[in-house]
């Protein structure tokens, strides 16, 4: 197993939907045991509404997540050499990812979640891709951070 790190940079396209949800629910797992932020490539798009709901349903609040992107981040204080972890929920943040770190001492993993955007058509099946997501994030979270400080429904 990985030694554990002290903080925790996740990223995806947007840092609209995978991301956001990662960060919510490792700072709802662990607490302050790390220090967990999250960007995406681009920051175009507002915090996705679904992925606002199903985390809600586990008692992980993101409707206050400010969307930004790596090129923001040491405007909003954070240096990526301060992460000693970038989790890349996405091709293209880990392509990002690991061309910025190549100037770093910083690992990159890279975790195939699924992106539930413009899955299903009614809301009950847009529901369903986005808890699928929102399940395989918590379940590859524990798997590598171990047992959490207190359980996420």
């Amino acid at each position: 197993m990985n030694p554990l790190p002290h903080s925790v940079l996740f990223c995806c396209d947007h840092n609209a939907t995978r991301s956001p949800m990662a960060e919510g629910m490792m700072k709802k797992l662990y607490g302050t045991q790390f220090y967990v932020q999250s960007v995406g490539v681009k920051n175009e798009l507002e915090t996705d509404g679904f992925a606002i709901a199903v985390c809600q349903e586990i008692g992980v609040e993101l409707g206050r997540h400010r969307v930004r992107s790596f090129d923001e981040l040491q405007d909003w204080g954070d240096d990526l050499s301060g992460f000693d972890l970038v989790v890349a929920l996405s091709p293209a943040a880990q392509r990002r990812a690991l061309e910025l770190t190549r100037f770093f001492h910083l690992a990159v993993e890279y975790w195939p979640i699924l992106d539930p955007t413009g899955l299903g058509e009614a809301r009950d099946a847009k529901l369903a891709a986005y808890r699928e997501t929102r399940d395989q994030i918590r379940a590859r979270i524990v798997e590598r951070f171990g047992l959490p400080l207190q359980a996420v429904e």
